[in-house]
């Protein structure tokens, strides 16, 4: 079972706010999900990223994988493995 830490879309149209889960890579975007580590909202300026640092870590450290766009706000916020 491969585990991804990606985002999962929140919000009103054309108002999204997103939450950074873990979940299967099978499961949908929406869909079920095994944590909840932060939160991410694009409407704000500058953006807001509310991350778990100790839950990435952990998760990152047992190979989950995470997609560009939460790559790249780990990256931001100082997240590494």
């Amino acid at each position: 079972m491969a585990v991804k830490i990606r985002l999962k879309r929140l919000g009103q149209k054309k108002r999204p706010f997103y939450r950074i889960v873990v979940a299967d890579e099978r499961a949908p975007r929406d869909g079920r999900f095994i944590e909840e580590i932060g939160t991410y909202d694009p409407n704000q300026e500058p953006s807001a990223v509310v991350v778990n640092e100790e839950l990435a870590k952990k998760w990152l450290a047992n190979g989950a994988q995470p997609t560009d766009t939460v790559g790249k706000l780990f990256k931001n916020a100082g997240i590494t493995k």
